[in-house]
């Protein structure tokens, strides 16, 4: 069995980690690029949102790469993303490739189809020992995210621009190579006192934006033409709604003890959306709600060209912005979207909110 699977930000890094250390090749997919738009475009209908093509790309070069089984995710509650993985089978089979597909269930507080995989796919090994391993890599997902966290906080203030990307383009491949957990919080130590030795601006204005939508053009840099990256080389601390360690911890943990931060999220929402429409709508309104309290400068939504509950969402969020008075920036990303205007669309953005905050100084000071 050669195993692969969809990018979505770094959770390549854990599964690959699972299927190491259980003696499962695992085959990863490049990093999605132009090839892998463009492949998954050229295959896929001309309406589709963009994950859909994004997630097409990358089966086909993990298939071309010698892969013959592809996890995918399906069920409610998940958008359009829970048909997906048909549709996907579907195409590739038409294309010629031979290879057997595991597409998860997703239903509400279990996945349908997890443990059987698990099961077949380690037969060999008691389940102590497959919920330690699955723990090691859980483990290393919630330490790249800690990571990400901190190099929201530097790279905004760092005095060479580019010194805390060049750190963070590093991280996935010193984690993966992380095989026991003396080593992996020895590396998570390294990284974490590297970008704590970047050099920072003393006196330099920081913005703070909530970056919210939909969750996998959220994860995946290439998608987003690395919106992180960008606001923070425009002085702008990001704080985006949506982690992979934020999801297990909320479904494998917080739910059952009803601690979860979604129910906030949803609670802030409902004067905007009485009932979930899937995908990430509320999330989006109800995290717009809380930075506006929490004294943001302003909110970045981003979402896929006909993604149906973002659409809902981003229909809402002028009135969020008028209630709640913090400025609001939609962004609508496909494969024709170009890096350097969606750089345009944030310079005027950040130059919006930087004039709000003087304005705002100035009132103060007067008052």
């Amino acid at each position: 069995m050669k195993i692969s699977f969809p990018h979505m930000g770094q959770v390549w890094v854990g599964l690959k980690a699972l299927f190491d250390r259980n003696g499962v090749e695992c085959i990863v997919p490049p990093p999605t690029s132009k090839r892998t738009l463009s492949l998954g475009t050229q295959h896929s209908p001309e309406w589709v949102c963009l994950p859909f093509k994004s997630i097409l790309g990358n089966y086909i070069e993990a298939l071309d790469m010698g892969a013959d089984t592809l996890l995918g995710v399906a069920g409610p509650g998940l958008c359009r993303l829970g048909y997906y993985s048909k549709v996907h089978e579907n195409i590739l089979r038409d294309l010629g490739y031979q290879f057997e597909m595991w597409a998860f269930d997703w239903q509400e507080k279990q996945i349908v189809g997890l443990a059987e995989f698990i099961k077949a796919l380690l037969n060999q090994k008691s389940w102590r020992k497959i919920v330690g391993e699955i723990r090691f890599g859980l483990t290393q997902l919630f330490y790249l995210d800690d990571i990400e966290r901190m190099t929201h906080v530097v790279r905004p203030r760092e005095r060479e621009a580019g010194a805390t990307s060049r750190i963070w383009r590093t991280v996935g491949d010193r984690v993966c190579a992380a095989q026991d957990w003396h080593s992996l919080k020895r590396v998570k130590k390294d990284i974490l006192e590297e970008l704590d030795a970047v050099e920072r601006e003393p006196d330099v204005q920081v913005l703070r934006v909530g970056l919210v939508g939909e969750f996998y053009i959220a994860l995946e840099p290439f998608l987003n033409r690395d919106i992180e990256e960008e606001l923070g080389r425009m002085r702008v601390e990001v704080t985006r709604a949506c982690y992979i360690s934020d999801w297990a911890k909320v479904w494998l943990f917080l739910e059952a003890l009803g601690m979860s931060h979604g129910a906030k999220v949803k609670k802030a929402a409902r004067p905007y959306m009485k009932y979930d429409v899937s995908g990430d709508a509320m999330a989006s309104l109800g995290e717009t709600v809380l930075h506006a309290h929490e004294g943001y400068d302003g909110i970045v939504h981003i979402q896929p060209f006909t993604c149906l509950p973002e659409i809902i969402a981003q229909n809402m969020l002028p009135q969020v912005s008028r209630d709640h008075d913090i400025p609001v920036l939609s962004l609508i990303f496909d494969e024709q979207t170009a890096k350097a205007g969606t750089a345009t669309r944030l310079e005027a953005f950040v130059d919006l909110m930087r004039r709000r905050r003087m304005r705002r100084g100035r009132q103060r000071a007067a008052s």
